[in-house]
C-alpha cells in the first residue's frame, strides 16, 4: 500500500462516522490511463448524501443525529425539483417537507448547499448543483500523471472522506484501480475494509437502490488483471476498453491492475 493511501486511511477512520458519506446515484464515469502514466478521470451525474447508521453504546445500529426520516420518498418531489432546476426556475417548493416528512428538511438543504459550495472550489469540479432529494448534480474532470495515488471524491474541508474510486501505485511499474463506490453499500464497506481495514457502516438501502451508472476504463497499457466477466474490448487505436455497470445488484467493485511505464 502506498504512503498516500495509508495517510488517507489514517485520517479517514476516526472521521468516518462524523463526515458526509456521498454515494453515486445516476452517473457516467470514465478513466483513461496511458502507458506513460498520463490519465483522465471523469464523473458526470448525481451523488446522494447517504443515511448513515452508527453504533450506540450497546453496539446496536441506530440512525445518525441529522434527523433522517424513514420511508419512501414521493417520486414527484425529485422529478419536479430536477426539471425546475434544468429550466432555471426556483425549486424551493419542491424541496419543502410535507406532513409525512417527505423531501429535504431545511437543515438537510443547508448542509447540501454548503457541501456544493465547498466542492465547487476544488480543482476538477466544473459544476456542482444542489437538486433536492439529498442529491447533488456533479460534473467533474481531471487529468494528470499517475506518479502518486489518486482518490475521488476527497475533500477534508467538506468532510467528504469515502472515495468512489482509488488508484494505488503498486511497485515501480503497476497501478491498481479499485472503485468501491460503484457497487452497492454492503460491497462498498467491504471494499474499503480491503483498502485498509476501515470499519463497516450500516448500509443505506435508499442510496443502494439509487445506484445506476457505468464506469469505463480505457487504456493502451498492459492489463495484468481485471474482474469484468466479459473482459476487455479492443479498439481501433490499439487501446482496450472495459465497461462495468453499476446497479443495486452489483456486489463486486470494479478492479483492474495495469502495467505502465516504470518510475525512476
Amino acid at each position: 500500500m502506498t504512503r498516500p493511501i495509508r495517510w488517507f486511511i489514517a485520517i479517514a477512520a476516526p472521521l468516518l462516522l462524523a463526515s458526509c458519506i456521498l454515494t453515486p446515484a445516476k452517473f457516467v464515469s470514465t478513466l483513461d490511463v496511458r502507458a506513460d502514466r498520463s490519465f483522465t478521470f471523469t464523473y458526470v451525474g448525481e451523488v446522494q448524501l447517504a443515511k448513515t447508521k452508527t453504533p450506540d453504546m450497546d453496539g446496536d445500529l441506530k440512525g445518525d443525529t441529522q434527523g433522517w426520516q424513514k420511508g419512501a420518498e414521493k417520486p414527484t418531489l425529485y422529478k419536479s425539483a430536477y426539471l425546475a432546476d434544468l429550466k432555471g426556475r426556483p425549486i424551493a417548493a419542491a424541496k419543502a417537507k410535507d406532513s409525512d416528512n417527505f423531501g429535504d428538511t431545511k437543515d438537510e438543504a443547508g448542509q447540501l448547499r454548503t457541501l456544493a459550495e465547498a466542492l465547487s472550489k476544488e480543482y476538477g469540479f466544473r459544476s456542482v448543483k444542489y437538486i433536492g432529494n439529498r442529491k447533488l448534480l456533479i460534473d467533474y474532470s481531471i487529468s494528470g500523471k499517475l506518479d502518486h495515488a489518486f482518490v475521488f471524491p476527497f475533500n477534508p474541508d467538506a468532510d467528504v472522506i469515502l472515495p468512489f474510486i482509488a488508484i494505488e501505485l503498486r511497485g515501480k511499474d503497476k497501478i491498481r484501480v479499485k472503485a468501491p463506490g460503484y457497487a452497492n453499500q454492503q460491497s462498498m464497506s467491504a471494499s474499503m475494509a480491503g483498502l485498509g481495514g476501515m470499519p463497516a457502516m450500516g448500509a443505506d438501502s435508499d442510496a443502494s437502490s439509487a445506484l445506476d451508472g457505468t464506469f469505463t476504463l480505457t487504456t493502451d497499457a498492459t492489463i495484468v488483471s481485471q474482474n469484468q466477466e466479459e473482459g476487455a474490448q479492443s479498439g481501433l487505436d490499439g487501446a482496450k476498453k472495459i465497461v462495468w455497470k453499476a446497479s443495486p445488484q452489483t456486489k463486486e467493485a470494479p478492479l483492474a491492475v495495469l502495467r505502465v511505464a516504470p518510475l525512476p
